[in-house]
């Protein structure tokens, strides 16, 4: 038996026990509703545009935010590899704000920015950024020494050996790294737009939660769940292992 059969027999059974419990169970609909009014709201809330338009909001907000932090945390590794300064400095600091959670930046998001997309945009960066930086510094510093050697016997320098020998030979860390900066700047997301406005899922959670529509939260959480899920399993890991492969660290 496959592992992808073996999932989609146990969720099957998950939804099965969730079918029957539901319709057995004394507590009202909105407490505990079955899997098939679950499935109803999230059909017509695609239908409407309504979960799709959340999709849309809380995908752009990530990207921009995973994107500045990507720039940033490669900055910021280079600079605490390359200096010694830096790191005694930078990095000290960084390794002691990556213990942080990205919510507890967000009080001091709605005072500098108010309580709007720049509040989310900023915990979501920097839910990314100290691990990116992390990671980074980790690559550039494990680049074997004789790759360095040989490169520079060759006459490589500056921006040529970052390019051409540093960045390379650091990729299966840095994709490591951002497989794991994504995954703290999306829970960093769903954090923000629960407490923050202006649309998105976190947003349409919360929104489900005051009107009492737990059919609407359990959908929500559901498409948040799969969007993950893809960016983990699919995106992710499928690129991880293509790179192991490619610099012949991987086992397959």
């Amino acid at each position: 038996m496959t592992t992808a059969l073996r999932r989609i027999i146990f969720i099957a059974m998950i939804a099965v026990i969730w079918e029957i419990t539901s319709r057995l169970s004394s507590l009202p609909d909105f407490m505990f509703p079955s899997l098939t009014q679950v499935f109803e709201t999230l059909f017509n809330g695609i239908i409407n545009g309504q979960i799709l338009e959340a999709i849309g909001k809380s995908m752009s907000r990530l990207l921009i935010g995973f994107a500045i932090a990507i720039i940033v945390g490669l900055i910021l590794g280079y600079l605490i590899w390359r200096f010694k300064l830096m790191e005694d400095t930078i990095g000290f600091v960084v390794t002691a704000l990556q213990s942080i959670p990205s919510i507890v930046w967000f009080p001091i998001a709605i005072i500098w920015f108010g309580l709007n997309d720049l509040s989310i945009l900023f915990i979501v960066t920097i839910g990314a950024t100290w691990t990116m930086t992390i990671s980074a510094t980790s690559g550039f510093k494990n680049v074997p020494q004789l790759y360095q050697r040989v490169a520079k016997t060759y006459g490589s320098s500056g921006m040529h050996f970052l390019r051409t020998v540093i960045l390379p030979a650091s990729v299966p860390q840095l994709i490591s790294g951002l497989r794991i900066a994504w995954a703290f700047s999306w829970r960093a997301l769903m954090a923000g737009e629960l407490l923050g406005a202006g649309g998105g899922l976190g947003y349409l959670l919360e929104t489900g939660r005051s009107l009492g529509q737990m059919d609407l939260v359990i959908s929500v959480m559901i498409i948040i769940a799969i969007i993950g899920t893809i960016m983990d399993n699919v995106v992710f890991l499928k690129l991880e292992k293509n790179v192991q492969r490619k610099w012949g660290v991987s086992q397959v």
